[in-house]
């Protein structure tokens, strides 16, 4: 079940800090949002949609299972999409992390092993380095999915901003006092929210959930925002190929979680055949957490790798992802509903 999903208005996706009124006084939207997210919102709407009594959970766990449990359900996704004039799927994807910018346009570094005599870090054997000159710019933050594949492959391509897909609206509030219901002093607050462009949303990829209508209207985010949402025609995902070139590199489409920080104890874990490190390009860590409504309590922060990070690898003869791998995916935590999705590109050295 391939969903595009628009906002009837905004809609709010806050990170992962804590926020009330007075201890903090400005909420930030995330977007597109993390995979915990959606999952939350297609859980409960699949209740919706099978008439569950939402004071039964009983009923509640038979069909959708737990926090630690999703039965059958996997996600792909959410992505940043906008629906063509043909009615067709366009995702755009974060700007790998491994590119420079030069004339408003975007092209990948080159890894390059390291020179006698220059003294490096001994956690990656090779660099990433540029072939001519780098020049601020017009930052984009976006790719089309076509442009994507190009940019990995090392040709230039010109970026979207994100004024282009959508904008970010501040709207500010005061806090009251629960039982005078009058304005508390010092908690003026402001919390940010996001405005699609017409036509643009969220593709998200659902498996294992049946029953739903062509389209409908559902809740997602923060304060109970509505969607609209239609299924839409199969948006294909990357091939993965197999058996892995030998220098190949892998970039995040998703944010990923790793136990030892930016990367596996081991990446054994994730390959069939012995693979090696060459060089990483990782953007600063994002904190997912969120709220857990069953205990009425904030959910541990995680540090995640986030969406655009790339890391290059050379393959020891031959090598494939795991066969045993949820999804395909590269991560240590939630690869049910859609964290450390990957694509994988050929790379070559200088």
């Amino acid at each position: 079940m391939h969903l595009f999903l628009e906002p009837m208005d905004v809609w709010l996706f806050r990170d992962g800090k804590s926020f009330d009124a007075g201890s903090d006084h400005r909420a930030v939207s995330i977007f597109p949002p993390y995979p915990t997210v959606i999952q939350g919102a297609v859980r409960s709407h699949h209740l919706v949609v099978k008439n569950v009594d939402l004071r039964d959970a009983d009923a509640i766990t038979q069909l959708v299972g737990t926090a630690e449990d999703y039965r059958q359900l996997r996600i792909r996704g959410p992505f940043l999409a906008e629906k063509t004039s043909s009615g067709e799927i366009e995702r755009y994807f974060p700007v790998p992390a491994d590119v420079v910018y030069e004339d408003g346009q975007v092209q990948s570094l080159n890894p390059c092993h390291i020179p006698d005599g220059v003294i490096a870090s001994n956690v990656t054997p090779d660099l990433l380095i540029l072939n001519g000159q780098s020049t601020k710019a017009d930052i984009g933050k976006w790719l089309s999915e076509s442009d994507l594949h190009k940019c990995l492959k090392g040709e230039k391509v010109r970026p979207i901003p994100d004024r282009n897909l959508f904008v970010r609206e501040s709207r500010f509030g005061i806090g009251l006092d629960d039982s005078t219901h009058t304005v508390e002093e010092g908690k003026l607050y402001e919390v940010e929210f996001i405005r699609t462009k017409p036509g643009v949303g969220l593709s998200v990829e659902v498996q294992g959930y049946d029953g739903w209508p062509d389209a409908g209207i559902m809740r997602i985010g923060g304060e109970g925002r509505g969607a609209f949402f239609a299924q839409v025609n199969d948006v294909s995902w990357s091939h993965l190929p197999n058996p892995l070139p030998t220098l190949f590199k892998i970039y995040f489409a998703t944010p990923t979680y790793f136990k030892e920080g930016w990367r596996p104890s081991e990446w054994d874990r994730f390959f069939d055949g012995s693979v090696e490190l060459k060089a990483a390009a990782v953007n600063r860590y994002e904190s997912v957490g969120g709220y857990d409504w069953a205990q009425n309590a904030h959910k541990p922060a995680r540090r995640f790798v986030p969406a655009g990070s790339v890391y290059y690898f050379e393959s020891k003869g031959r090598a494939s992802l795991k066969s045993g791998l949820v999804q395909n995916a590269i991560t240590d935590y939630r690869a049910e509903i859609g964290f450390g999705q990957i694509i994988v590109e050929e790379w070559s050295y200088v």
